[in-house]
């Protein structure tokens, strides 16, 4: 339980967003200070109950840390954030908040109320380190000793008078394992995260066409990252969610690049019905996977049939009509003919000008 006094973080929110670290995420700034003011995003508020879901499928072995960045070493796999893996969590714990919400008011009778996870302009990190929920990490996430960070967050804004809970202590000491992990050095110092170089911004809420000086540095994920949490030691305490909602998708539990490229809008639309993969739309799901071609032409542990397959289908979309698309494989398809002549492809000649931007907020 929090309350709603949260002015101690007003100053760190507005230096972050003066830094520019929330890239293009203009709705960050747009609704201003009014994220650190709940009483003024739902009028009435007196109290946040906060909440956590685990997210890891049910089936997830013991070394499964080892096993995801083993994965990454894999130039031809395509990896997918574990939490995208199953269905929308936006819809699951909003579903049981509202649950939550309803027996609250079956106890108590009808009381005025909200229910949020990642959808307004939440201080949801915040909130649920004032509540106990656990203490920030250095990767600006939220950490617990019997759970780690691999969890979801939501809250429910309401007109009850409730007392507060304790915050929890932090634990993360002198470690500094998520700081180095980062592919890109997004993680600037501990608790601050830059936004325009994170992976999970860049193949997710970026719309456009991802810096070239990064594009190397995203390897073969393709939706999202969980680099900072898999090296996290307090994530060896982390716990597989009950939920079925939350177990891998087929086409998601372990595929390779060529066979998500293969994809048509259709498959993909298919494939991606009730997950969150599905809001960034085909077009950049076809950037992300191009990207992720182009690395694993780069990288020496390909042998010649893996490498000529990848070729022919990134010079079968030389055509596509998305400018986003051909630009991602005229750049994956220069992996190969470095040492030759170029491809002759479709690529705009005059290329837009290089954009950077992360769906975190610091608070």
């Amino acid at each position: 339980m929090s309350g709603i006094d949260l002015s101690a973080a007003e100053p760190g929110l507005l230096a972050w967003l003066s830094r520019g670290f929330h890239g293009e995420m203009d709705y960050m700034a747009r609704h201003g200070l009014k994220r650190a003011r709940p009483a003024e995003l739902v009028p009435g508020t007196l109290s946040v109950i906060t909440a956590r879901m685990p997210y890891l499928p049910a089936d997830t072995p013991p070394d499964w840390t080892d096993r995801e960045l083993a994965r990454q070493r894999q130039p031809g796999e395509a990896v997918v954030s574990l939490y995208a893996r199953g269905r929308d969590y936006h819809k699951v714990l909003r579903q049981r908040l509202q649950k939550l919400a309803d027996r609250i008011a079956g106890e108590l009778g009808p009381f005025g109320h909200r229910v949020f996870t990642d959808s307004a302009p939440v201080l949801e990190v915040e909130l649920a380190t004032r509540s106990g929920q656990g203490w920030r990490g250095k990767h600006t996430l939220v950490l617990q000793r019997e759970a780690g960070s691999m969890f979801f967050l939501g809250e429910i804004y309401c007109d009850l008078a409730l007392p507060e809970s304790a915050p929890a202590s932090a634990h993360c000491g002198s470690c500094s394992a998520c700081i180095s992990a980062c592919p890109t050095g997004a993680i600037v110092a501990p608790y601050r995260l830059d936004a325009r170089r994170c992976i999970s911004y860049l193949t997710i809420e970026h719309a456009g066409p991802i810096p070239e000086e990064l594009r190397p540095l995203i390897g073969n994920r393709v939706y999202g990252c969980d680099d900072c949490q898999l090296v996290c030691p307090w994530n060896k305490y982390a716990r597989a969610s009950g939920l079925p909602d939350f177990d891998a998708r087929a086409p998601l539990r372990a595929p390779t690049l060529l066979q998500l490229f293969a994809w048509s809008e259709a498959d993909f639309l298919r494939h991606t019905e009730g997950s969150a993969i599905r809001r960034i739309g085909f077009e950049r799901w076809q950037r992300n996977v191009a990207v992720g071609l182009g690395n694993a032409l780069r990288s020496e542990a390909l042998d010649q049939a893996e490498r000529a397959a990848i070729v022919a289908a990134l010079q079968a979309e030389t055509g596509s009509p998305s400018a986003l698309v051909r630009e991602h494989v005229a750049w994956a398809l220069e992996g190969h003919f470095l040492e030759g002549n170029r491809p002759q492809v479709s690529a705009d000649a005059g290329v837009s000008a290089i954009h950077s931007g992360v769906n975190i907020c610091p608070t």
